[in-house]
């Protein structure tokens, strides 16, 4: 006690000993705040990650509006054979998420009543996660790019020859392409993408990267895509609507 009243004294009365003190308390204070901060910032990345999910939802469908008007307004502006599906895009989170099956899927927390259909491309910032396949009023099921069943017509970034996206059923990190031409150039490293060859997914949506090749004396290549996405670890995903999905459907059954 005696040691505490003479430390007061010195404090308060000697201007070197008190600035040290205040610079110490200072020091200790600021890292308990700073503690703190990063505590609190930690428990608020669940809210953080579903506003920024939702912004970027709200951009792409401004986007998307963008490049209508350009159209109406001035053909030069946008090309127009690159444009002319229509998309909108809804925020989701998938509640529950498989990828060590053969078949996997995912559910997220948006269905009928939010305007989630089938067949609906699922997508988030590091690229595609797979395609609605049922729905309830809202819920929806979606079936994974990690599912044997799962075909995406996908392509090379750098020279548009494309092929067919499946998975063989054994590492949730690495997906397949085949069909893709055997005069195609292929290295090790290329971006592979979404091709556009369907009215769900929208061309130039990234898929992964060449990770090995396997030429093979067949007529095509076969290789392997290490996925953008880590699969075991998927939060807010992103819905996408095509417009003129079903015109294009009805048109091309009619040909058939």
């Amino acid at each position: 006690m005696l040691e505490l009243i003479a430390l007061t004294l010195t404090f308060n009365n000697l201007d070197f000993h008190k600035s040290k003190f205040v610079n110490s308390a200072n020091s200790v204070t600021g890292g308990l705040y700073s503690k703190t901060s990063s505590i609190s910032e930690y428990w608020s990345l669940k809210s953080e990650n579903k506003l920024l999910a939702e912004e970027n939802t709200r951009l792409k469908n401004l986007l998307e509006k963008k490049i209508s008007v350009s159209l109406i307004k001035d053909s030069t502006v946008i090309d127009s054979t690159k444009y002319q599906q229509k998309f909108t895009f809804t925020t989701a989170k998938i509640i529950n998420n498989n990828y060590s099956k053969s078949f996997n899927f995912l559910t997220i927390d948006k269905g009928e009543n939010q305007g989630i259909e089938k067949e609906m491309a699922v997508i988030n910032s590091r690229g595609i996660i797979g395609i609605t396949d049922n729905n309830s009023k809202n819920y929806a099921r979606v079936q994974s790019i990690l599912n044997r069943n799962s075909k995406i017509n996908a392509r090379l970034k750098n020279s548009y020859y494309f092929g067919t996206l499946g998975w063989n059923g054994e590492d949730y990190n690495i997906v397949q392409l085949s069909d893709i031409p055997r005069q195609a150039p292929l290295k090790i490293g290329d971006t592979i993408e979404t091709g556009g060859k369907s009215t769900i997914f929208p061309e130039g949506i990234l898929i992964g990267t060449i990770s090995s090749i396997n030429k093979g004396n067949s007529a095509d290549n076969k290789v392997n895509v290490t996925l953008f996405n880590d699969m075991s670890n998927l939060g807010y995903v992103q819905v996408i609507k095509n417009f003129n999905k079903l015109e294009i459907n009805t048109l091309e059954a009619q040909n058939e």
